[in-house]
């Protein structure tokens, strides 16, 4: 796929008290307040907007009370790995009296809180379940757990379906009816909220002067919800960006669970310059490798653990399923790509919705294929893989901008019921399964859905800068003042510049895979380094380069380094 390079339009910079250059970016992604400048955990809304919150905060103070046997359902992600770890240690903090959690295997208990993962946790006979980043679409698993004797508070942030499911009580922003202005909270950070305002209540009710406890501060667990919100892909907005960043922050300072510091050190990322980039690139897949090659609860037990011996030992293992499973992707990879190829001859144009499909590829991979294989051709990708169900497919889909994934599938299943087993996720990704006999019919009602909603031009590869850089502005002190600008990520993304550059010098280094580059803006005498990892061809003389900005730190030593990220010629 060609990409083009497309400048963010100008827009009004407004009175930010911020450098030129931060005014010109943050007015590109509509910042214009100085309040969204405050990333303090004060400038954070009020739990109190969240419906339903009175009633779940007085189902766990009575939880606490009674000593009743708690259980929280965890999801298969990051997110979900995350709101578990989060869940258990305040929950435990705060005085509850026995605190448990149960995750599904992808391969025998499907997603969320269905009767099958009920049934696990009834064994140990709980009084009250909690569910973390899921439950919003598990009628049956809630009228499960209630026939068990269980209460059920569900706690999640995906898009509901057109009825809700019968819970004791339901925290999500997005359910209807609810005031809560940020829409974009990751799961791990709506049991955060709803844990903040459970120790309110505790607070004012005399329960830790009651107990002898002393309150705990939740704040210390902002690692947690950075590396859950990063790591889910949520939409940085201002609530997202305090949380992130005083995530980062503790995490910078030392103060981040032994788990999140052991797997830093296996990613070789010092704890000390740690970037929201970091926990979504780095630590994100390590985390995510445990639920789609094994069992979930690896990843929670080393975010749960305080031992740093143990924490690493567990980090290893995450590291080990990782390589793994990239091993596994590249090969699902190339076979998706081999399969396009046979199934588009005489130069068809590719389907504007992709659906693909091998008997052999593992159901908990597919989802990274997707993303792949639509970051390659940019345009909606649904993957399927065999369910663990006789006859089914369970598939993972990516989206581009422009498609919502899921009322994409919903409106599919509108229009022909039946087609579509089941389904659910948000507007850029989304997982459904189907019978394996409806695959075809899908495919063309997924293209056809796609064809209605997207437009040619949407389905072009943009790579959207903010503009140039000059001579002034191409320092260090520019990497640091956009590294400190941030936390970047999904919704606020980290700055990208181009410039036409000339090319003084250019090496080959591991083994022929990425190339390092000494480059000079025209009539300028200084060079600076870049780096086009995986790129295996040399430069011409005059290039055109969409870069990001990074300080190179090495023995002490910081200087600017441009982290090339498409290459034209401008000869």
């Amino acid at each position: 796929m060609t990409l083009t390079i497309v400048r963010r339009p100008p827009a009004p910079t407004g009175d930010l008290p911020v450098p030129p250059l931060l005014q010109r970016i943050y007015a590109a992604r509509n910042l214009r307040s100085v309040g969204e400048l405050d990333r303090d955990l004060r400038a954070l809304s009020s739990p109190a907007a969240f419906k339903n919150i009175d009633l779940a905060v007085e189902l766990l103070h009575a939880a606490l009370r009674q000593r009743w046997r708690i259980v929280v359902v965890a999801d298969l992600d990051a997110d979900g790995a995350t709101s578990c770890a989060l869940a258990v240690r305040a929950l435990r903090a705060l005085g509850a009296a026995d605190v448990r959690y149960v995750v599904p295997n992808r391969f025998v208990h499907g997603y969320g809180l269905t009767p099958e993962i009920v049934a696990v946790a009834a064994a140990q006979h709980p009084d009250l379940l909690i569910t973390v980043d899921n439950g919003i679409s598990s009628h049956d698993g809630v009228r499960a757990a209630q026939a068990h004797g269980m209460k059920v508070l569900i706690t999640d942030h995906h898009l509901p379906g057109p009825t809700l499911p019968a819970a004791d009580a339901l925290i999500n922003p997005n359910q209807p009816g609810d005031a809560f202005p940020s829409k974009h909270l990751a799961g791990v950070g709506v049991i955060f909220y709803v844990l903040i305002a459970l120790r309110t209540r505790l607070r004012t009710s005399g329960w830790f002067a009651e107990q002898g406890l002393s309150e705990p501060n939740l704040a210390q667990m902002l690692d947690l919800v950075a590396l859950g919100t990063v790591a889910d892909v949520a939409a940085l907005d201002h609530t997202n960006r305090i949380l992130v960043e005083q995530g980062l922050r503790r995490i910078r300072a030392g103060l981040g669970t032994p788990g999140i510091h052991a797997l830093l050190d296996i990613a070789k990322r010092p704890a000390a310059r740690v970037t929201a980039a970091d926990l979504g690139f780095q630590l994100g897949p390590r985390i995510n490798a445990a639920g789609r090659l094994t069992d979930m609860s690896l990843s929670i037990d080393c975010l749960l653990c305080d031992d740093p011996v143990q924490a690493r030992q567990l980090a290893q293992r995450l590291d080990a399923l990782n390589r793994e499973r990239r091993s596994i992707e590249a090969d699902m990879q190339n076979q998706a790509l081999v399969s396009l190829e046979r199934s588009l001859p005489n130069g068809r144009e590719l389907p504007f919705g992709l659906c693909l499909f091998d008997p052999d590829w593992h159901p908990g991979v597919v989802g990274i294929v997707a993303g792949r294989i639509k970051e390659q051709l940019h345009r909606p990708v649904i993957a399927f893989a065999p369910d663990n169900i006789e006859g089914q497919l369970r598939g993972s889909a990516r989206s581009v901008t422009g498609l919502h994934i899921r009322d994409a599938l919903a409106t599919i299943a509108a229009h022909q019921p039946g087609l579509i087993t089941r389904f659910g996720g948000h507007a850029a990704a989304a997982g459904l399964s189907l019978p394996a006999a409806h695959l075809a019919a899908f495919q063309d009602a997924f293209d056809a859905e796609a064809r209605r909603v997207l437009r040619e031009e949407d389905l072009r590869g943009c790579l959207w800068s903010d503009g140039e850089l000059t001579a002034a502005e191409l320092q260090l002190e520019a990497a640091e003042l956009v590294r400190a600008g941030g936390p970047w990520g999904q919704g606020f993304p980290e700055p990208l510049f181009d410039n036409v550059f000339e090319v003084a010098s250019q090496q080959f280094f591991s083994d022929h895979r990425h190339l390092r580059l000494n480059v000079r803006l025209p009539g300028a005498g200084a060079t600076v380094e870049a780096v086009a990892f995986n790129r295996t061809e040399p430069c011409p003389p005059q290039v055109r380069l969409a870069y990001q900005l990074e300080v190179n730190e090495w023995q002490g030593t910081r200087r600017l380094q441009l982290i090339v990220r498409h290459i034209e010629s401008a000869g």
